[in-house]
């Protein structure tokens, strides 16, 4: 846990000095949010208990709660087998059990076999944006996440390391990325992003398109070579 604080406090410190430029509190204001469009992406994940996967994932756009930030939920799945370092130390606990230590028997990881573990994770995420030269979006946030795992496998069903593993955890996201419009109402992303839980972390790449309603341009941006008072800017949104 001492390590997804580390990783708040990291995103927090670079946000610092954009989120400084807002004039007030009263800047921002959950009222001027609203649906301005949906999109999808893919990614890839480099979880530490797990092999590397893909992810899939769908996200709505809510709008600025104030100058800069934007706000976006997203559901996210992804799926992929136990490493086998990971059976392994399972396989020590369950050889530990007085049960089987007191019969002499021994647990191997391969004695478990394949076990799958997935996750789906609904999050809410925190982007400060920047318009760059050339109409670019470049964006820095955090997010907030609750997880569902679930793993599967003959050798652990119905045992208590399938329960440890089977849980519903709280996360902690950093993340980085771009953005662009190539065509009115669609939006093409790309974005790094790391993920902390209690028992699990990754980094991870993710791209895909947005589909935004017509007129969605609201709540203003930060730093363009068009803007305005304060720094901001009423370009691309």
């Amino acid at each position: 846990m001492k390590r997804s604080w580390t990783v708040a406090a990291s995103v927090l410190l670079m946000l610092a000095p954009a989120m400084a430029q807002a004039q007030t509190l009263e800047d921002y204001d959950y009222e001027n949010l609203s649906f301005r469009g949906v999109g999808l992406d893919v990614g890839y994940i480099w979880p530490t208990k797990v092999a590397a996967t893909p992810s899939y994932g769908i996200r709505v756009d809510l709008g600025y709660l104030g100058p800069g930030l934007r706000v976006v939920p997203s559901l996210t799945y992804w799926s992929s087998e136990l490493k086998r370092a990971e059976l392994d130390r399972l396989a020590e606990q369950l050889s530990s059990l007085p049960t089987l230590r007191n019969r002499g028997i021994v647990v191997s990881g391969s004695d478990l076999g394949a076990v799958d573990w997935s996750g789906l994770a609904l999050g809410l995420d925190g982007q400060y944006v920047w318009v760059m030269p050339g109409g670019f979006l470049t964006y820095l946030g955090a997010g907030f996440s609750a997880h569902m795992l679930n793993a599967r496998g003959e050798g652990i069903k119905n045992t208590f390391v399938e329960d440890a593993l089977d849980a519903l955890s709280a996360g902690l996201t950093g993340l980085a990325g771009i953005e662009v419009e190539p065509l009115r109402q669609l939006r093409i992303f790309g974005e790094v992003r790391y993920t902390v839980l209690s028992d699990l972390r990754y980094p991870g790449l993710r791209f895909g398109a947005s589909f935004m309603l017509p007129g969605a341009a609201g709540a203003t941006v930060v730093g363009s070579a068009a803007t305005g008072e304060g720094g901001r800017s009423s370009g691309p949104r």
